[in-house]
């Protein structure tokens, strides 16, 4: 094997071009390390004369894949393209070829880990992805690796920065839409939030850490995904006044042989680790049996430290390609775990209730959720005009499918005019 390891690098967008800074630095001290130099030699692009702020030697760039893909002195190929389509045919092309990739695909994984982990150990080659959930925060490989002698009892966190920082701004006063409005001014958000702000872009990631965590295939469709339209200005009142930080969640834990998996709004203790993350700000929580708890935190996107976790991930790629050691990067989805339906999760629950001010009230809506196996923990009542409450009920632990038919039964009574919202809440002990 060659001392150079050659790379083609499919992308030169944000992430590409501080994979393209990282690696063009400097780097006697990865010679050293590696006994290899690393050397890019083409890059996939889809306009040659586009500005794009680095100075890059003009023989590099192409326009056509096949260069890259049938170039024979090519060892890895890095795909920062993002997207399904395009960028999973180039992916599974390069595992084809023998070459070993890198990916900060999330979309790719999340949908087709099988399919490309398959490809890579049919050609005795490496697929790393680290930089697709966490960005700069190691993650993947700590849960493959440095925690293999734990099981793993649960794995939580913050990996959506822009949903996290516009709820940031909503503990501090100000509105959903004012809020969405500054994460797109500063570039946290796109033009179209939706994947951000409906859960789907966390939905794609925590699909990748169950599946590492429990050694069990889970794709981004089997994820029960809620995003943060709902929640108002309101709720992060109720709960801080309650002693909870309302965050978009990723959650997956491993419940009597079956795997529960979701995306959703979520109360948590103000005393939690994740209740200090800030802005758009990532933060992954660990549970193993041997370790206890962890959390990893760390900047979950944006151009150099998700290139960071690229830039590691080819060295490691880099390294095997050296030693002979190529395709150990295998999947490890070698149990089956059934997803547990959302009608199944138990946990404590907020909702927010507007009706009518009178006696007697309470008492009916407290005895729909009593005929509904719902337990409560603490009910706040305030009234806010002439004849017209809000009531705040905090429930002990329950299923959800019990306390959808309690909603469903309170929604229809007569001196209730809504049901403004319900979340859920981590950290109920009953």
């Amino acid at each position: 094997m060659s001392d150079v390891i050659n790379i083609g690098l499919l992308g030169l967008g944000t992430v590409g071009r501080g994979v393209f800074q990282l690696l063009d630095r400097d780097n006697a001290e990865i010679v050293e390390r590696l006994g290899g130099t690393l050397q890019i030699r083409r890059i996939l692009v889809q306009d040659a004369s586009k500005e794009r702020g680095v100075q890059i030697p003009p023989d590099l760039l192409t326009t056509d894949y096949r260069t890259v893909l049938d170039d024979p002195k090519i060892d890895i190929v890095v795909e920062v393209i993002g997207g399904v389509g395009i960028a999973r045919q180039l992916v599974l092309g390069a595992i084809e070829r023998g070459k070993s990739v890198v990916t900060a695909n999330k979309e790719l994984m999340a949908h087709h880990g099988r399919e490309v982990m398959e490809a890579a150990k049919a050609q005795n080659v490496d697929i790393f992805f680290e930089a697709s959930v966490g960005g700069g925060i190691p993650i993947i490989r700590p849960l493959k690796d440095s925690l293999i002698g734990n099981y793993v009892k649960q794995v939580m966190g913050i990996v959506n920065g822009t949903t996290n920082f516009i709820l940031s701004k909503m503990e501090a006063g100000m509105s959903y839409e004012a809020a969405l409005t500054e994460a797109q001014e500063l570039g946290y958000a796109e033009r179209d939030p939706s994947s951000d702000v409906e859960g789907k872009d966390a939905a794609a990631k925590i699909a990748i850490l169950a599946s590492i965590a429990f050694n069990s295939r889970v794709t981004a469709d089997d994820v029960h995904a809620e995003g943060i339209t709902s929640i108002t200005s309101q709720d992060i009142m109720y709960a801080q006044e309650l002693g909870y930080a309302i965050k978009l969640l990723a959650l997956a834990k491993i419940e009597e042989d079956s795997l529960d998996v979701r995306v959703h709004p979520t109360m948590i203790p103000l005393d939690h680790p994740l209740a200090t993350v800030k802005d758009a700000y990532n933060a992954i929580f660990v549970e193993g049996d041997a370790v206890g708890n962890l959390m990893f935190f760390g900047q979950g996107a944006g151009s150099l430290p998700t290139a960071s976790a690229v830039v590691a991930d080819v060295f490691a790629a880099a390294e095997n390609r050296i030693s002979g050691r190529s395709g150990r990067s295998a999947c490890t989805c070698f149990k089956d775990y059934d997803i547990r339906s959302i009608d199944d999760v138990v946990c404590g629950y907020y909702l927010l209730i507007e009706c009518v001010d009178r006696p007697g009230v309470l008492a009916q809506i407290t005895h729909v959720f009593g005929d509904n196996q719902v337990s409560l923990g603490s009910i706040i009542q305030k009234s806010v005009t002439d004849g017209v409450a809000e009531i705040v009920f905090m429930t002990h632990k329950v299923s959800e499918g019990n306390l959808r038919t309690a909603i469903s039964g309170i929604g229809a009574l007569k001196s209730v005019s809504e049901i403004r919202n319900v979340i859920r809440v981590e950290g109920v002990t009953r």
